[in-house]
């Protein structure tokens, strides 16, 4: 997942997002937070856009959450 500020988009939906990071998820150890900076996101990549309450996400505990991988896709 790819945590950042919407900073422009175009008709393809691709994303130009600022102080961006992504969480990479484990289920043996917390989330892991990389750092990106300015990114951007090819429209056809994108599966999903939504606002982040920030009070909310802060409270989160990244460091205890565990996640399963997802499957491959398979076309």
């Amino acid at each position: 997942m790819i945590v950042g500020t919407l900073k422009g988009f175009d008709q393809t939906i691709n994303l130009i997002l600022d102080e961006s990071h992504e969480r990479v998820f484990s289920s043996s150890q917390g989330v892991e937070q990389v750092v990106l900076g300015l990114y951007i996101v090819r429209g056809d990549n994108v599966a999903v856009i939504g606002e982040i309450d920030e009070e909310t996400d802060s409270a989160l505990d990244l460091g205890n959450i565990r996640a399963e991988p997802l499957n491959a896709v398979v076309h």
